[in-house]
């Protein structure tokens, strides 16, 4: 996901999309610890969005 896109989102669709994100990263380790994946660097991909997320609803915040 592009910091441009997260930045065209609003803040709903922003803690949306972050919780969604936090699900599947949580699927993603869970199916890592049982029978493997078969693109572990999908992992790194949901924890960067996560973070560009939560960068981006800070910035709002710090905003206000």
């Amino acid at each position: 996901m592009k910091i441009n896109k997260v930045r065209e989102m609003s803040s709903e669709e922003l803690v949306k999309e972050l919780d969604e994100l936090k699900k599947e990263l949580f699927k993603l380790r869970f199916s890592l610890a049982t029978n493997g994946l078969d693109n572990p660097l999908k992992i790194r991909e949901v924890r960067r969005d996560i973070a560009k997320i939560k960068t981006v609803l800070r910035e709002r915040e710090m905003a206000k």
